[in-house]
């Protein structure tokens, strides 16, 4: 998935400002495509250059609202029916795991033990918003519980596993 589609996606529900998007990013798409301020303002710039976006709206201190135009809709429908995914093969978390041999045992247990503590933060992240995504009716809500559903039970397996994999280092 890139930015722009995600960017795409968010506007075909509804128009948004650039400060709009990063919110909704926040409680929607941060548990599969997070984004900076900066990164989303330029994604913005790009996609109305090539038209797949226009302002909707100008408002004070230079607050701009998005809208997807229909060559944005197409683009976006084309990504989603056409284009396959890209299958994430590297891992630089798992790459480490294999050599965790070159440290003393405690410190590759205490990897492991910061990786589950990690993926908890990211759990309790998730859980915070969760009332938020199962609260709405809009499509993004829908799917968002969709895809915050995803994100809990593989942050559930990699705890599991991390915590487990802990515990085989003596």
């Amino acid at each position: 998935m890139s930015l722009r589609h995600a960017v795409l996606g968010l506007l075909s529900e509804r128009t948004a400002s650039g400060y709009d998007l990063l919110k909704m990013f926040d409680v929607s798409l941060s548990n599969v495509w997070p984004a900076t301020q900066s990164q989303l303002y330029a994604e913005l710039g790009k996609l109305a250059d090539a038209g797949l976006v226009s302002v909707a709206a100008e408002g004070p201190r230079g607050r701009k609202e998005y809208a997807i135009t229909e060559a944005g809709r197409a683009e976006l429908r084309h990504w989603l029916t056409e284009v396959e995914p890209t299958a994430v093969t590297r891992s630089d978390m798992l790459l480490r795991v294999f050599f965790l041999s070159q440290v003393d045992p405690e410190q590759a247990r205490a990897y492991l033990r910061r990786r589950a503590e990690n993926v908890g933060k990211r759990l309790e992240h998730l859980e915070d918003i969760k009332p938020f995504v199962e609260s709405g009716h809009d499509n993004l809500s829908v799917y968002g519980r969709l895809a915050l559903e995803y994100g809990l039970r593989l942050g559930r397996v990699q705890r599991e596993w991390a915590e487990w994999a802990e515990g085989q280092i003596h």
